[in-house]
């Protein structure tokens, strides 16, 4: 049994790792977060993989907590750089819980900055997606994919080597600055892939010399791409997840048409992952929310918005995954070719793209 004591009163909260935890467990868990009656959250935009969605349905299940959104376009590196900030303040610009890349859990672990948790679903978490302390685990997953404004792009790229044509000029952006934005390291990956380079050192060298191009061909815009700069045209192309670009181009409704391709030559599926702050103003609220993104609720609301929670193959096998929501998912056999980088190449390919960005590509991403 792991001991987890609440921060209001004397109260014990009792989670068994290898089981389901008791209704009167999570019913005293969900008093003491009551009492602290507010969660902080950070980096959460309702536009990916239906957060959105996923917040509403917190605070309709508990009404009594606030949640408290802080900078939701916020990329991981800056999500442990706020509990850095904010130790020994609890305040609301302290937050309780994050949602990072997976390489940056492990990292946070190591300094300090997270504390552990298993939530009543432990079991079901693939143990290759969860750190067996409870420190931090998987929550869902895509690929990277192209998302393209077809008003202003006539030949759809169907390739990362395809963006270093001509045709592209001023066209194509990364979804964050790739020395902090795990997305788009993970982009810097995938590219990496389709230059020649195998994941990790390789793939990351391999990608700086790939986006070296695209940025002296004048094809490379040094914004973050969003729905917004889509539709704006100010980026008509940009790599992203595609549980992001699907929803933008649901939320577009065809003003103007999205395509959401993935591409042939670099198919790289990531895996981001939750965490409670070591300094979280709010534990119990923090441990309440783990629970509900980690329930059967809380992942549909995820697939919700096309992302693959990390419990889907154990939600498929009982059975309670909508086929309405399988259907709205793009076909399987897009997903055939992933490949998902460990974390020992995510790492080896992070610290390559991040400490050479600048001497190699040169371009200082911006909002």
């Amino acid at each position: 049994m792991n001991i987890l004591k609440c921060t209001s009163g004397a109260m014990a909260l009792l989670i068994a790792s290898g089981s389901l935890a008791a209704a009167d467990d999570l019913a005293a868990l969900e008093e003491a977060a009551k009492k602290e009656g507010m969660l902080t959250t950070i980096a959460l935009p309702h536009d990916w993989c239906n957060y959105g969605g996923v917040i509403e349905g917190f605070k309709a299940k508990y009404p009594d907590i606030k949640i408290n959104e802080l900078n939701p376009d916020a990329g991981s590196a800056d999500e442990l750089e706020a509990i850095r900030a904010n130790k020994g303040n609890t305040g609301p610009q302290a937050p309780d819980v994050i949602d990072v890349g997976l390489p940056f859990g492990p990292a946070a672990k190591d300094e300090g900055l997270i504390q552990p948790y298993k939530v009543a679903t432990w079991d079901s978490i693939p143990d290759d997606a969860k750190d067996a302390e409870g420190y931090w685990y998987g929550d869902y997953y895509g690929v990277m994919a192209f998302g393209v404004n077809t008003d202003l792009v006539e030949t759809i790229p169907t390739k990362w080597t395809d963006l270093t044509n001509p045709e592209y000029a001023n066209a194509f952006a990364l979804a964050g600055d790739p020395r902090a934005s795990a997305q788009a390291i993970m982009s810097m990956l995938a590219a990496g892939i389709a230059n020649g380079g195998e994941p990790g050192e390789a793939s990351g060298q391999k990608s700086l010399e790939l986006f070296k191009q695209i940025n002296d061909a004048r094809n490379f815009v040094p914004v973050i791409g969003k729905s917004a700069t889509i539709a704006q045209g100010a980026t008509p192309i940009v790599a992203a997840w595609d549980y992001n670009l699907l929803a933008w181009r649901d939320s577009l409704n065809g003003n103007p048409p999205v395509e959401v391709v993935i591409p042939e030559d670099g198919v790289v599926a990531g895996v981001y992952a939750q965490a409670i702050s070591a300094h979280a103003p709010h534990p119990n609220a923090a441990k309440l929310w783990m629970e509900y993104l980690y329930s059967d609720e809380g992942q549909l609301k995820w697939l919700e918005g096309y992302c693959h929670p990390i419990r889907f193959n154990d939600l498929v096998e009982q059975g309670k995954v909508p086929q309405e929501l399988l259907d709205a998912l793009p076909p399987a056999d897009m997903y055939a070719k992933a490949v998902f980088p460990t974390l020992e190449q995510q790492d080896a390919n992070k610290k390559v793209v991040t400490e050479q960005w600048d001497s190699v590509v040169g371009a200082a991403v911006a909002e």
